[in-house]
């Protein structure tokens, strides 16, 4: 196709990752396509009707309307059912891929892709090349989180992205269900956060790549954050290496709070069962070097020792902060919060610590309504984490730390709240949630 042909093709990107659909945007772009953007499923379908595109990229995990809606709406109506749509996707499942293509999807993208695949899809929808035809043997995929990445870029993915207790259901699809665990890396350099269930797909995958050295970073030692060790598979394998750190604090010491899991009257496996060499240390000074990250701490508000870190690397920041009770006891409006305010001088310290930071994965568990039934819980109120994103003038948030009882839809609406309580406060920063096996680049 020549580069005039491209200049009359107009793109439209519906993706609410918003790094995400900068850089395909870009790229695009400089092949002289006409793309225009849209946040969401609903401002995607308005500007379909107003721009008429001639293809939509459509992300499938899309906070309010779910992709597959907007799809068949696209090709329900006059006006947009001619229009290509190419579902663009982290989630490999078969039913997801043929559900796509029923509706009338031209092909399916998996995320995360090399700019060559994406312009062979978009370049063959233009030159009319009809898509390979797909085989009717059931295909058992490829775990969603064995994704290639590009080993130059620090990436982070989120293996478990739940509170309290894991579950399970239809309702929780697409989220998913796992309890808190954060992988950060790049090449051969790797950081884990947090030891919930969802540690044990990523022991999974670790434990086919041979022994290494491995460092685990605990927020905390309550339940969901510490109950998928004696399910990570490296840690009985001979060869491998873990450095378990977390906070001294109350209780018991953090040997003791994961040895505990494995006592005989709870689990079948002990820990003198373990092959690897596991070490125990303890947080003893507020910065350390790991795998070429800069790793900084705070301690957070929230029951138990717990804290929350920052990590830097190559220019670039990313702070974890699962457990935290921002502003602890306060129901008022959120514009009425300053630095100054005595509500703030509790957090001062973490607020230093996550200022400007380029991500911030932090929770906000509770909707306002909730929040007044549990004020002293440790987790905070949408309106309240609002704030803190202000205050501390960061420049993109992935919420995570969901309630166990926050199905999918509900988890929609409660985004829309936040997005729209953050147009309020007059933060223009991209927020999405956080989903079991969400990975970007920082």
């Amino acid at each position: 196709m020549s580069h005039g042909a491209r200049q009359a093709r107009r793109i439209l990107i519906i993706e609410d990752a918003t790094p995400v659909a900068f850089l395909i945007q870009d790229l695009l772009a400089r092949r002289g396509y006409i793309v225009e953007l849209a946040e969401d499923g609903e401002t995607g379908l308005e500007k379909s009707l107003q721009e008429k595109p001639d293809l939509v990229l459509l992300d499938l995990m899309l906070p309010g309307m779910h992709g597959m809606e907007v799809l068949r709406r696209l090709k329900s109506n006059p006006v947009t059912r001619n229009a290509g749509v190419v579902m663009c996707t982290a989630r490999t499942y078969k039913p997801d891929h043929d559900q796509a293509l029923e509706l009338g999807a031209f092909d399916v993208l998996h995320k995360p892709f090399e700019k060559e695949a994406l312009f062979e899809v978009v370049d063959r929808f233009f030159d009319k090349v009809p898509r390979a035809p797909v085989s009717q043997t059931p295909v058992f995929e490829e775990p969603l989180s064995d994704a290639p990445v590009r080993t130059d870029r620090w990436f982070f993915r989120c293996w478990g992205t739940r509170g309290s207790i894991p579950v399970s259901g239809a309702e929780y699809a697409r989220h998913g269900g796992n309890t808190s665990c954060l992988e950060i890396g790049r090449e051969e350099e790797l950081l884990i956060v947090d030891a919930g269930s969802g540690l044990r797909g990523l022991g999974l995958k670790l434990a086919k790549g041979g022994p290494r050295k491995l460092h685990l970073l605990i927020t905390h030692t309550h339940w969901d954050h510490i109950q998928g060790f004696p399910f990570f598979e490296p840690a009985y394998l001979p060869g491998f290496e873990l450095v378990i750190y977390g906070a001294a604090g109350f209780g018991a010491d953090l040997k003791s709070a994961f040895t505990g899991q494995l006592n005989r009257d709870y689990f079948p496996v002990q820990f003198e069962d373990m092959r690897a060499r596991i070490e125990f240390r303890h947080l003893d000074q507020q910065t350390l070097e790991l795998e070429g990250i800069r790793v900084s701490w705070e301690y957070t508000h929230h029951p138990s020792a717990t804290v929350g870190f920052k990590f830097e690397m190559d220019g670039k920041s990313l702070a974890y902060v699962s457990d935290n009770e921002f502003l602890h006891g306060y129901q008022g409006s959120p514009h009425d919060i300053s630095e100054s305010s005595d509500h703030v001088v509790l957090h001062r310290r973490l607020l230093n610590l996550l200022r400007g930071v380029d991500v911030l994965i932090g929770e906000s568990q509770y909707t306002e309504e909730e929040y007044r039934r549990k004020v002293g819980w440790g987790h905070s109120s949408v309106s309240n984490a609002c704030v803190l994103a202000r205050l501390a003038e960061i420049r993109s948030w992935v919420v995570t730390h969901h309630d166990p009882s926050h199905v999918d839809e509900f988890l929609d609406r409660k985004l829309n709240r936040t997005k729209d309580l953050l147009r309020e406060l007059q933060v223009g920063i991209p927020v999405v949630h956080a989903y079991d096996s969400l990975m970007d680049y920082i």
